[in-house]
């Protein structure tokens, strides 16, 4: 502050040219509170100050992005105020954006930024021009803060995003940018003094929160539900779109994204419908893409409406996803999702469905014909790109052999089987050893399949799970009722797939039920040398023909170990940070970030620190107490063990709940 009493900030010279602004429709009304909004793509709003606004944490790598230096920012008197909306940057103009979604398979109509505030689009620093010719051509990167309050889409919301939320948004936002899958990035988590009531474990029991808001950055938040804005009445949900029929918008916002973050195409086709066909065509390709990376890393978004399915190929809105832990296909994170619309396994499927409600969006505009070809195309497609990444996981770099598909079916198979920690067994394969000639019957992996058993979990663990899928499967309900009450027509359906699948599931819960440890060990361990020693008979042919054997194998660990991560925002992981950070201690968020920064790297055991001491013991009580109506939320004094970053989760993690 100078002798005037002015601040100088370098928030303030941040270069805005807020360019959707000037070519999209723009709600004029400043009626106040929510309300269908008509013939626009954004309405002009005043972000809700937040009180007595506080950092929790910032991130370097995304405030790069804009050419802001995050010590600098952190210290700054006017930061928390700038970064929250609390106070207008000079030359931000803020808005909401306005879309529709297929939310669970049936149109919702409008639903729009309920709790976003777009500020305004800011030129890239110099520098980074270069290297965003793919990524962000236009050169600039839209900021937004999310939890600044009501806007014309609120519905019946207040706007305002709490604690919790915000700091699992914060980090995973930053998570996957590290891993290298395409994302919306997070700037900085502000909190406040500003409460509001929630139900943090969706059982009617509601209790005060922080309002939290983060800055979010992207090229552009457009999403496939943006298109929908136009939908006549949908003959299922009865529910339209706020400007249905309106494909003078809709050539304007199709123009708009084609020229502004796909110019290759804008430059090579003179025809409109083919043009337009190309840009869907990329979009499919980059949403395979993405989702086959999901895949890979075992990530689970959770609620794959077509509102949250970015236009760009970007992972966008991060609500209850989850990283999978004991890996099962069948994972579903949202605990909202009763049915498992969104499991894991459901992903590429869900994408598809998606795109194919994108291309009835963008109707007339798409050549019909060629937008069903290029929706046929994304199975294919994806299957190949998952297939690509699942061989760079396996280190099989050199040759594409048909066994391969099959290799990597099985280990997952084991791995469902074995309730194998995904992400760390993935890690450990870079363990196994190239078979060398002259070596020992004796050299099988043991020494791996030690380690990768540690990662199984036990057997009252695998009985438990099965029992709870047999208890919660209505479909494996009615196979067996149908099993007792109607042979004849249970015989008629018994072999297909979906009840195939059932009764297997029912089979190998009678296995575990009929069997001890000690005899599920000893399978589990043939089971996994057996494979162990066909992937290392695949290993041979990575090195038929090669003088160099010992540089093959040690491009095959570097690379494994350059695409396994060693860390990832695993459910306690957050849940660490969120308990510290709502007792005051915001340490264990920013620990946690520069852990994740890193995802690949190998850490020393003495580096990688784990949560607070206190929290395991803390949490179970915590529920157990909720659960029981007390008011109390477990926050006890202890001094529990410590759980490392890259550890499999401890028993108190499965009672964790997010919806």
């Amino acid at each position: 502050m100078d002798s005037e009493g002015s601040t100088s900030s370098s928030l303030e010279r941040l270069p805005f040219n807020n360019v959707a602004l000037k070519k999209l429709p723009l709600d004029s009304s400043e009626e106040p509170g929510s309300r269908t909004v008509s013939g626009a793509c954004f309405s002009r709003v005043q972000p809700q100050p937040l009180v007595n606004p506080t950092f929790v944490a910032v991130s370097g790598p995304a405030l790069a992005l804009l050419g802001l230096d995050d010590k600098e920012i952190f210290h700054d008197l006017l930061g928390p105020e700038y970064l929250s909306g609390s106070k207008v940057l000079p030359g931000s103009e803020p808005a909401a954006h306005c879309y529709c979604g297929h939310q669970f398979g049936l149109f919702a109509g409008q639903l729009g930024d309920g709790a976003v505030c777009y500020l305004g689009e800011v030129e890239a620093p110099a520098d980074q021009l270069g290297s965003m010719q793919r990524d962000n051509p236009c050169g600039r990167w839209e900021i937004q803060v999310k939890g600044a309050g009501v806007t014309p889409y609120s519905r019946e919301s207040d706007g305002r995003k709490v604690l919790r939320s915000s700091i699992r948004e914060f980090l995973c936002s930053e998570a996957m940018a590290a891993l290298g899958i395409p994302t919306t990035r997070a700037a900085s988590l502000v909190t406040s003094d500003l409460y509001v009531n929630r139900d943090p474990l969706n059982n009617g029991r509601r209790r005060p929160e922080r309002c939290s808001v983060v800055l979010r950055i992207a090229p552009s938040f457009i999403r496939f539900g943006s298109f929908e804005i136009f939908q006549s009445r949908d003959e299922f949900s009865g529910r339209q779109g706020p400007s249905p029929g309106r494909h003078d918008i809709r050539a304007q916002l199709v123009d708009y994204v084609i020229d502004t973050f796909y110019p290759d195409i804008q430059r090579c086709h003179g025809n409109r419908k083919e043009r337009n066909t190309a840009f869907f065509k990329e979009v499919t390709v980059r949403t395979a893409r993405l989702v086959a990376q999901w895949q890979c890393v075992g990530f689970c978004h959770g609620v794959l409406n077509t509102d949250n399915m970015s236009i760009l190929g970007l992972t966008v809105d991060y609500g209850p996803f989850g990283f999978i832990d004991r890996f099962d296909p069948e994972f579903v994170c949202n605990a909202s999702d009763r049915r498992g619309r969104y499991s894991y396994q459901a992903q590429p499927s869900v994408c598809r469905w998606n795109l194919a409600r994108l291309a009835e969006a963008l109707g007339s505009e798409l050549h019909a014909s060629q937008a069903g070809a290029i929706l046929d195309e994304f199975m294919p497609l994806y299957e190949t790109l998952y297939l690509a990444n699942m061989r760079r996981k396996l280190g099989l770099l050199r040759r594409k052999e048909p066994e391969d598909q099959e290799l990597v079916s099985e280990l997952l198979q084991l791995m469902h089987n074995t309730g194998a920690d995904f992400t760390n067994t993935f890690r450990l394969l870079s363990g196994v050893s190239c078979p060398v000639v002259g070596e020992g019957k004796g050299a099988t992996g043991g020494p791996v399949v030690d380690l990768l058993l540690e990662q199984c979990v036990s057997l009252e663990e695998l009985k438990r799970f099965g029992e709870k899928s047999y208890k919660d499967n209505l479909e494996l309900a009615m196979v067996l009722s149908m099993a007792q009450t109607n042979p004849a027509m249970f015989g008629l359906v018994a072999d297909r797939p979906e009840v195939a699948h059932q009764l297997e599931k029912m089979g190998r819960l009678k296995e575990l039920l009929s069997t001890n440890q000690d005899e599920l060990r000893a399978k589990q361990r043939e089971d996994w040398l057996r494979w162990i020693s066909q992937y290392r008979k695949r290993l041979v042919k990575e090195c038929d023909g090669a003088r160099e054997v010992c540089t093959i194998e040690e491009e095959r660990i570097r690379v494994m170990d350059s695409t396994n991560p060693r860390v990832v925002l695993r459910n306690y992981i957050a849940q660490n940070a969120i308990q510290a950070a709502e007792n005051g201690d915001f340490s264990e968020v920013r620990r946690v970030l520069k852990v994740l920064e890193n995802p690949y790297c190998a850490y020393p055991e003495s580096e990688l620190p784990g949560g607070p001491k206190t929290f395991g013991e803390r949490y179970q009580k915590g529920m157990e107490k909720d659960k029981e109506g007390r008011k109390d939320e477990g926050r006890t004094d202890g001094n529990q063990n410590c759980v490392p970053y890259d550890s499999k989760p401890p028993v108190w993690a499965r009672e964790i709940c997010v919806t």
